[in-house]
């Protein structure tokens, strides 16, 4: 195996063991892929993440309004430190969300994160996912 594949392989079993932590709730487990010095972005949020701490907070904000939430990675491309990883997520609205009591709907939704991965850790990402189509599935927005 060339080195290239063995840290594609490397790469993928980082995003594996990701969505493996996300599928059991264990908020340390979701934080110890990620370097102290973690920065990213998400569409839905005005404010860039800094650190494990913001990532505690968001993370959390996310377990609590969907306690039943589970993440599927449908397809991880992963090249020379960089990961590309479509996903599906599936929960019910128990909790408040973007300031929205819990409505009790299901929702699906997809999303894209782009991910830098230095010494093993996620450094930075970017998640573009369908906000809309979140509030649509949650009763909040009309089909259009």
């Amino acid at each position: 195996m060339s080195e290239f594949q063995a840290g594609a392989d490397h790469l993928r079993r980082l995003a594996a063991s990701l969505a493996e932590a996300w599928n059991r709730h264990d908020l340390e487990g979701i934080l110890g892929h990620f370097s102290p010095g973690y920065a990213g972005l998400d569409v839905n949020d005005p404010v860039p993440h800094r650190g494990r701490d913001d990532l505690r907070t968001r993370a959390t904000r996310y377990l609590n309004a969907f306690p039943d939430l589970r993440l599927s990675f449908d397809a991880v491309l992963a090249d020379r430190g960089r990961l590309a990883v479509l996903w599906t997520a599936r929960g019910t609205h128990r909790g408040s969300f973007m300031h929205i009591p819990p409505t009790h709907r299901t929702f699906e939704v997809r999303g894209v994160a782009l991910l830098t991965v230095e010494d093993g850790l996620i450094r930075h990402g970017l998640f573009v996912w369908d906000t809309a189509g979140v509030l649509r599935a949650l009763g909040l927005l009309p089909h259009l």
